[in-house]
């Protein structure tokens, strides 16, 4: 399509003399390029300058596709020789000024395109000159070691593109800001000064080029001075060098300026190469809300340097830096990025307006705020624009007086400039509402000590301890937790017992090890201080863990923490997904770790505040360890499989015993698993360091449970007990399928029948499974047999009560008629009717319909056993230790009350006593009946 053919818009002349003589110089033109060519040069003295000098070239230009027109030019500028850079260079910037001016003025590309378009341009420049240099030392022999064919990778050298140019966002007349490096793993160590030197002096030589005003103009302003540590480095470094840098000294916004940053010259893999090896420094692993005051110092100092305080005035007003201006939208966009995208490499995007977007969809910025603040941000950058076309200058301030607002208005296309000067002003005023709120953390009052609530006195002497913790060690944390305490304190002054409050948040804090990121956490997230004081008011246990892992924190933030439970095939996908990114095993791990965390944590909140009960917290929990097993197995795998070769034969099924297998944990509970494999006769495995298949299964069982078990910077994922296997802790830790079939037919005890009517293949070979699956039920059916059931139940009975008493009156697990007990009998009910049927209630009713257990009996275990899982749950959230209500806080006790419905801990007790009791007494009659059919 021609130029002529997209014009939607044209400025109108502020000087009409000047606009009649571009009518007549291009009076060939069609009447509508006309228009905009005498509308251009009646605004801009810069742009008539350049249609007069390259009219000849224009005309033709503009009689085609603009599209096209451009690509030729980015053509022409590739085909350059470096003899005729300097020239060659400033002709094609002029050309490439004048043509994507025009576009802009006529509405012809949108804004993104323009900008598109002048950062491809300023990219290609920059890249042709650098590799035309280094080529030029090449073939002068003077970088050690490197050929002709290495000039198409500039020998290693590397420009990265920074702010706008990286975001492809350059404006009008924007200086390009450079970060220029080398991959020293190009040379040898003997050869690096000299390569450095050569690279310093390319720099220097390719700045100079692109910089230099002569005759024919200029390129691009460029500005090497966001390296690190400027005033002290050469204006090339190598890329080890910037890394120990960003490393170790890196600041706030160095990070910032890192999100738009992007390889824009030289040798591109490498570049990119670079910034993935710099993303932890850029992309915090938790989110950073102390990012949020980092950013509002930063526009405070360019306040105050640039003399931009004060109320808004249209006249002289800087549409950059002033109020309402683009930085104000930049820096809201890219503070949030870098509060979220350690974790959501969704967000990890250069451009201001795909970063509003992306945000707005992933619930950190309102879709209406998001939609504003772009069309704000378009409409100030094309203002931008039109500040710098008049003349060319590198300004982003609107003119002082009323003739030059007139004239940028008259630029825009609007002839009332009265209503553009409301426009803007309207505009400008929104942007400053908008971005305010969010960059001024922590409001007015809350530094003054009158806002302070007062506290009992018993309170008082946790709150004048904190000073001392080492949370508040630096004067950035004190900073923000100044601000943050009078509401802290408010929350907790109201809550039912306040010093008891003051006291568990007193030891949540105590053993935090920093505090910047919290408390800024908390200044941005203020609900999130009640969900504090829930938790450690709750289990003290629970909030020592918080102290430690904050982390988890940003899940509750996250988007969706209160959402419906995904169910376990859901988590799989997404643990599988993540870490199936990642191709280096112990990151695996410790991801494994911090996102099983934070499900983990989830279902603890849940649970806490009455989203879910016992028993969907129980299945959740299953779910989660379930998912965990799915998505790690095959990275075991292929890590053990790396050094030693594929599994032998059929390979392995990993069983879920014990509560796993019936699908109901606590949050403390252990993994019982057991590990079957079929070598299916392959004696061994063929890798570099080949095992015999027993070896081999046994070993990568072992390793299974480090992956498990081992502490890493995560932490654990779980303890695993194996004590459930074949022979116990005397047979292999892995088992082959037809030892496993041997044992079980003729050498297992009754208790292990028992144990395998909860047996659940959860994760491994799926065809394996289904084996393991179809033995299972054809044992239990095989083995019904009720006179040997119940014979071993009341062994087993005999022997948990020798080796296992009650612990307390509150033990809900073992003794009679507790959950053991229950549990014991359900398995019992499950083996004799030959079911498969896992969890207690469905083994119970199969009990009732074999005819083993009357319906009566059936629900009184089931009844009792529900409340027993009730209390053990909450009893497992709260602490590790024994149940004690007498010894718990206010909070854990009503948290153990609301959960089994009982009016106060003597109540529960009393409950607790009849519901054992009658349990008991259903269990020794089932017994006694079962036994005595037997005989």
């Amino acid at each position: 399509m021609t130029f002529a053919a997209r014009l939607t818009r044209c400025p109108v002349p502020y000087d009409p003399e000047r606009a009649a003589e571009a009518a007549e110089r291009f009076a060939a033109q069609p009447p509508e390029l006309r228009e905009l060519l005498a509308g251009t040069a009646g605004c801009s003295p810069y742009l008539w300058g350049l249609m007069t000098r390259e009219g000849d070239w224009l005309e033709p230009a503009l009689a085609g596709d603009p599209d096209a027109a451009f690509a030729a030019l980015l053509d022409e500028v590739r085909a350059l020789p470096q003899e005729a850079l300097k020239t060659g260079l400033r002709q094609a910037k002029r050309r490439a000024a004048l043509l994507i001016a025009l576009a802009d003025l006529g509405g012809v590309w949108p804004l993104e395109q323009v900008t598109g378009a002048l950062t491809d341009f300023a990219d290609l420049c920059v890249d042709t000159t650098l590799k035309r240099l280094v080529a030029a030392e090449i073939a002068r022999g003077k970088l050690p070691g490197l050929t002709q064919a290495d000039a198409d990778t500039a020998g290693g050298m590397v420009a990265l593109a920074m702010g706008k140019q990286g975001a492809h966002e350059l404006n009008y007349s924007s200086d390009i800001d450079l970060i220029v490096l080398f991959d020293q793993d190009r040379f040898d160590e003997d050869d690096f000064h000299e390569a450095r030197s050569i690279f310093i002096k390319i720099t220097r030589r390719m700045t100079a080029l692109l910089s230099e005003m002569t005759g024919e103009g200029y390129v691009f302003r460029t500005d090497l001075r966001l390296r690190p540590d400027a005033s002290v480095t050469p204006v090339c470094l190598s890329m080890e060098a910037a890394e120990r840098y960003y490393e170790s000294l890196g600041r706030t916004w160095e990070r910032a300026a890192h999100i738009k940053a992007r390889p824009c010259a030289g040798d591109i893999q490498a570049g990119w190469a670079y910034l993935d090896r710099l993303r932890p420094f850029v992309w915090r692993k938790h989110l950073d809300f102390a990012a949020i005051q980092d950013a509002h110092d930063m526009r405070l100092k360019i306040r105050s340097h640039k003399g931009l305080h004060g109320a808004l005035c249209l006249e002289g007003h800087d549409m950059k830096l002033g109020q309402g201006g683009i930085r104000e939208i930049e820096f809201f966009t890219q503070t949030r990025q870098i509060i979220a995208g350690g974790r959501d490499p969704d967000l990890r995007v250069r451009g201001t307006v795909e970063g509003l977007a992306r945000l707005a969809a992933k619930g950190w910025v309102p879709q209406d705020v998001a939609e504003r603040l772009t069309a704000d941000y378009r409409e100030h950058r094309e203002i931008e624009h039109r500040l710098q076309m008049v003349n060319d200058a590198q300004t982003h301030k609107l003119p002082n007086s009323d003739e030059g607002i007139a004239r940028i208005a008259h630029f825009c296309g609007i002839a009332d400039v009265d209503a553009w000067r409301a426009r803007l002003t309207d505009r400008l005023e929104g942007v400053a509402e908008l971005t305010e709120g969010f960059f001024a953390p922590g409001g007015g009052g809350a530094d003054s000590e009158e806002a302070t609530p007062d506290l009992p006195e018993g309170a008082v002497e946790f709150v004048d301890r904190w000073p001392d913790y080492p949370c508040l060690r630096s004067a950035r944390a004190r900073e923000v937790f100044k601000r943050l305490k009078p509401d802290l304190l408010a929350r907790l002054a109201k809550a039912p017992r306040p010093v008891e409050a003051v006291a568990a948040f007193d030891g949540f804090l105590k053993g935090l090890p920093a505090g910047v990121q919290l408390f800024s956490l908390f200044e941005a997230n203020p609900h999130l201080i009640d969900l504090i004081i829930d938790i450690t008011s709750v289990s003290p246990e629970l909030a020592q863990y918080l102290s430690r892992n904050a982390g988890v924190l940003d899940a509750v933030i996250g988007g969706d923490f209160f959402e419906d439970w995904p169910g376990c095939a859901a988590l799989c996908a997404q643990l599988s997904q993540r870490l199936a990114a990642m191709d280096d095993y112990e990151r695996q791990l410790d991801a494994a770790r911090a996102w099983a965390k934070e499900w983990h944590f989830r279902i603890g909140v849940h649970f806490l505040r009455g989203l879910i009960d016992a028993q969907e917290a129980g299945r959740e929990y299953a779910d989660l360890a379930e998912a965990v097993l799915v998505a790690l197995w095959p990275h075991v795998v292929a890590h053990f499989a790396a050094k030693h070769g594929a599994p032998p034969g059929k390979g392995a099924v990993v069983l879920g015993m014990g509560s796993l297998g019936a699908g109901s944990l606590t949050a403390k509970s252990d993994l019982d698993l057991i590990v079957i494999y079929d070598a299916d006769g392959v004696e061994s495995s063929d890798g570099r360091r080949p095992l015999a298949a027993r070896a081999y299964y046994a070993r990568l069982t072992q390793a299974l449970v480090t992956a498990l078990t081992a502490p890493m910077a995560e932490g654990k994922l779980y303890e695993v007990d194996m004590r459930l296997r074949p022979s116990g802790n005397q047979g292999p830790v892995a088992t082959s399928l037809q030892s496993f079939r041997n044992y079980q037919r003729d050498q297992a005890w009754t208790w292990e029948h028992l144990a395998l009517t909860r047996a659940r293949p959860v994760a491994g070979d799926i065809a394996l499974a289904e084996e393991v699956e179809t033995f299972r039920r054809d044992l239990l059916a095989e083995k019904a047999d009720p006179a040997r059931t119940f014979a071993g139940v009341v062994d087993m009975r005999r022997r948990l009560a020798q080796a296992k008493p009650a612990k307390s009156a509150w033990d809900g697990k073992q003794g009679p008629g507790r959950g053991q007990d229950i549990e014991l009998i359900a398995t019992a009910a499950a083996l004799i009717a030959a079911s498969p049927a896992r969890g207690v209630f469905d083994q119970l009713a199969a009990g009732v319909t074999a005819g083993l257990l009357r319906e009566a009996e059936a629900d009184t275990l089931a009844e009792t056993y529900r409340l027993l899982r009730k209390v053990q749950g909450a009893a497992r959230l709260i602490s590790d230790s024994p149940l004690d209500p007498a010894a718990l806080g206010e909070g854990g006790r009503a948290f153990l009350l609301r959960g089994t419905g009982a009016e106060d801990a003597a109540a529960l007790q009393a409950a607790l006593d009849a519901a054992r009791g009658q349990a008991a007494e259903v269990i020794e009659a089932v017994i006694a009946r079962g036994t005595s059919d037997a005989s």
